[in-house]
């Protein structure tokens, strides 16, 4: 039993809640609330697991009272160096602390980017006096955010924001390479293209399959085959080898599931991302069939509303 202190994403609080709920039988109400930071005192988790839709974790919470912002700030740097604030009052009082401690990066990112996989503090202003922060947190990102510059002109669809991400996440949690040149990778659903303009635009080839086409854009781009056809059909005996596996379709997670198991009996050391997409209430036992995959991580990104992403690389 420890105190802890979860970090919503943006407008999802009650589904953090819910998820506490379903996926760990928790009931109990926090025991306060600072916008989308939840605080639960002596709360009993499974050793190592969180909820999905917590950015981050405050693993050790405490409270500061202080009399000015050099205090604050001090008050932290006595910690350790990295903190990152989420705020949701007391905004500017906020912004003179944080331009007091070490420098981090907190704006939108380009991509491809490299997060440095380093401790990451995470404070909140409680009013002018009191904040709670934690030096121990589960994310390296700042308040276990990632958002990237977005390209308004080029990609398909907007979906190319969440590959971006994932890539960006496989990366920091396993390290891997991203797709590149010499790398094949498959799509399913394709269209209209979203994921496969990221991929080509890192130098590697994209098998796109789905019913509809692509953008004119990328059904004439050298790097793309493209095959009109139900995607999830295809035998992976059919394709070959090839790197990568994305899926972005929209069907039951029980369906997608089967169909992971295939690909990977197929080529157990394949890279594979797919977003689980939830239907009504969330079936937590069928999601941790996906966690139990070997080398696998799940995820919510910031770029996911109601859906998870499932991370599968070396």
């Amino acid at each position: 039993m420890k105190n802890l202190a979860f970090l919503a994403f943006p407008e999802q609080a009650e589904l953090l809640i819910s998820e506490l709920a379903g996926r760990f039988g928790i009931t109990q109400k926090p025991d306060a609330r600072y916008g989308d930071l939840l605080y639960f005192e002596n709360l009993a988790l499974p050793e190592g697991q969180f909820p999905y839709w917590a950015r981050t974790v405050m693993l050790e919470p405490f409270f500061v009272k202080f009399n000015s912002i050099g205090e604050a700030a001090a008050e932290l740097k006595n910690l350790q160096r990295n903190w990152a604030p989420y705020q949701y009052t007391c905004f500017r009082r906020a912004q003179l602390i944080q331009e007091k401690l070490p420098y981090i990066n907190l704006k939108e990112r380009s991509f491809p980017v490299k997060i440095p996989n380093s401790p990451m503090g995470l404070y909140t202003l409680i009013d002018e006096h009191t904040m709670i922060a934690s030096a121990a947190t589960t994310s390296t990102l700042p308040a276990g955010t990632l958002h990237f510059i977005e390209d308004h002109e080029n990609p398909p669809s907007r979906a190319y924001l969440k590959i971006q991400e994932s890539l960006t996440m496989a990366n920091l949690l396993n390290g891997t390479e991203l797709p590149h040149e010499g790398q094949r990778c498959f799509e399913a659903g394709a269209c209209p293209g979203g994921w496969t303009w990221v991929l080509v635009g890192l130098g590697a080839s994209v098998y796109a399959v789905d019913r509809a086409p692509l953008a004119e854009s990328l059904m004439n781009n050298p790097l793309v085959e493209f095959q009109a056809h139900d995607a999830f059909t295809l035998k992976p005996e059919e394709l070959g080898h090839v790197d990568w596996v994305f899926s972005d379709v929209i069907c039951y997670p029980e369906r997608l599931l089967e169909w992971i198991k295939k690909w990977l009996s197929y080529q157990p050391d394949l890279n594979m991302i797919c977003t689980i997409k939830m239907q009504g209430e969330i079936n937590w036992p069928l999601i941790q069939e996906f966690a139990d995959i070997p080398d696998s991580r799940i995820v919510h990104l910031n770029y996911n509303k109601h859906e998870l992403t499932w991370i599968h690389s070396h």
